[in-house]
């Protein structure tokens, strides 16, 4: 079964949501992509918040795919990963970093 990590994320306080997002697909995903065993990562810029309709509560989700928990948690161990996390710094905006096991509900259904 794969295992992702899930990222929901709001951008630091001087930060444009355009300048978040633009950074987070770019000049941050460049260090993601180099995780040892990745196999999909993907990003959504949260455009509505059902919980907050005056403005969403974050900006932006990341989830970072990989084959077994294993693997994600020897890329959690990795210099890449390491690299990644010197890239955010001191950001000063919020996040929740969750461990997910997945399970594609579609496919399971045509199997």
């Amino acid at each position: 079964m794969s295992a992702s990590l899930v990222i929901l994320a709001t951008r630091p306080p001087e930060w444009s949501r355009e300048q978040f997002t633009t950074w987070w697909r770019s000049e941050h995903a460049d260090y993601a992509k180099k995780l040892p065993g990745l196999a999909a990562y993907r990003h959504g810029e949260v455009t509505f918040d059902y919980d907050h309709p005056e403005g969403p509560a974050w900006d932006g989700h990341a989830v970072l795919t990989f084959a077994s928990r294993e693997v994600l948690d020897a890329a959690l161990h990795s210099p890449e990963w390491a690299a990644a996390v010197a890239h955010v710094g001191k950001m000063k905006g919020k996040r929740i970093a969750l461990i997910t096991e997945e399970l594609d509900l579609l496919a399971a259904q045509d199997a």
